[in-house]
């Protein structure tokens, strides 16, 4: 008796049906032949081996795994032709498992680049992020001109990006844009904006001066002036120049001392001495932290408890991930209340983080508005991982002069 081992190391499971006679040539007395039932599904591989025992002398085969007999034949020669796959159905089947194969293997690796895509993303962000915050942080206690002068800058890179999407072609189909001169006309009217806010005190004069130029230049254009034209121009000059001019009024303009604060009890003449810390810069410090906290909470809240959509103008955004937010702005905006003894009552300090959530949310729906008119995921591509400045300061816009007038009028004596 001789007996052949032959072992696999892969073999792929194919439904099989028993009710076809068998086309070999050799045995066309066989009741069975293999076809394949169902190709539309997804074959299935298992990782095992197997033997495939042939004896000569009785003429019988069995193949057998490591859970039991697959098939069992009582003719080697029809477990021969089976092992072959003579018919040209099978081949077929073959060719076509092979490539389901292969496209599943390219799928894989598409997946796997998506993700390290977006592990480096999530590194660039926050990396960039943890270097903003540091500049943003130590722009903030300077005060002065080296904080008006920053704030200057990212208001003119913020403008030309305003003014880029209201050219981009999602907008400027429905409506005419301004001309091109007139946009960066207007970009420089904002970088001045918080200038003039330092030196003078106010903005009431500067704002109205540069909205009657602008209109003046538009209906004096060569052409046919539009009131499209006219009311994305006004509301650049609103919303990228005079609404970042309350930061200026906060910080620089409440120079009241901060009396009961500790830090400053203990700060360096070399930085300021106990002077430093006035009202403005602890309302300053208090307001970014809590935007920057209900920014957080929101994206951690919205990841793991978001359900229902907050908005149609951003389906990112969902009321579970709104209400961590707001937990979050409200809870670090007495928590800092409490170590910087400013505002003196704890409700002064919940209003103040009420009031930091509804207008960071704000800006954040309105520039979402924006580029969704616009057809653009990010306003530009100035900070890596990050977008453009208006994604990153658009929950600003709106809070500093919320912010300013809180604290200006509701708050006796500023709070202290």
């Amino acid at each position: 008796m001789a007996l052949q081992i032959v072992e696999f190391d892969r073999i792929a499971l194919i439904p099989l049906s028993l009710t076809s006679p068998c086309s070999c040539r050799s045995h066309t007395h066989s009741r069975f032949r293999p076809t394949v039932t169902n190709l539309t599904s997804r074959p299935i591989f298992h990782e095992f081996r197997f033997k495939l025992g042939l004896n000569s002398n009785d003429a019988r085969g069995v193949l057998s795994t490591s859970r039991g007999v697959l098939v069992k034949r009582h003719h080697r020669r029809g477990i021969t032709s089976l092992a072959r796959a003579e018919q040209p159905e099978q081949i077929e089947n073959v060719e076509v498992i092979n490539e389901v194969n292969r496209s599943t293997q390219l799928s894989e690796e598409d997946f796997d680049s998506e993700r390290r895509q977006k592990a480096n993303q999530l590194k660039k962000r926050i990396i960039f992020g943890l270097g903003i915050g540091i500049f943003v942080g130590g722009v903030v206690l300077a005060g002065g001109w080296v904080f008006t002068v920053a704030l200057a800058a990212s208001v003119f890179v913020g403008a030309r990006e305003y003014f880029e999407l209201v050219r981009s072609r999602g907008i400027a189909s429905g409506m005419t844009p301004p001309p091109r001169y007139l946009s960066r006309t207007c970009s420089v009217i904002c970088f001045l904006m918080p200038l003039l806010t330092l030196y003078f005190g106010h903005i009431d004069v500067s704002v109205t001066s540069a909205a009657f130029v602008v209109a003046m230049a538009l209906l004096l254009q060569r052409g046919n002036p539009r009131f499209a034209q006219l009311s994305s121009t006004m509301f650049g000059l609103f919303y990228c120049g005079y609404l970042p001019c309350f930061w200026v009024k906060l910080r620089c303009g409440l120079a009241a001392p901060a009396l009961n604060t500790r830090v400053g009890a203990s700060w360096p003449l070399l930085l300021g001495g106990q002077m430093q810390w006035t009202v403005g810069l602890v309302a300053t410090l208090i307001s970014f932290s809590s935007i920057i906290a209900a920014d957080t909470y929101a994206f951690i809240g919205g990841k793991a408890f978001g359900r229902t959509p907050l908005t149609a103008i951003s389906p990112k955004k969902t009321w579970e991930g709104a209400l961590a937010g707001l937990g979050g702005c409200i809870a670090t905006s007495v928590f800092l209340a409490k170590i910087l003894s400013w505002p003196s009552s704890v409700l002064s300090a919940v209003a103040f983080g009420f009031l930091n959530f509804f207008g960071s949310l704000f800006g954040d729906l309105i520039e979402s508005m924006i580029k969704r008119d616009a057809g653009v995921k990010d306003s530009g591509s100035l900070i890596p991982g990050h977008g453009g400045i208006l994604d990153r300061v658009d929950s600003y816009i709106f809070t500093g002069a919320l912010a300013y007038s809180f604290v200006k009028t509701f708050l006796p004596l500023y709070g202290v």
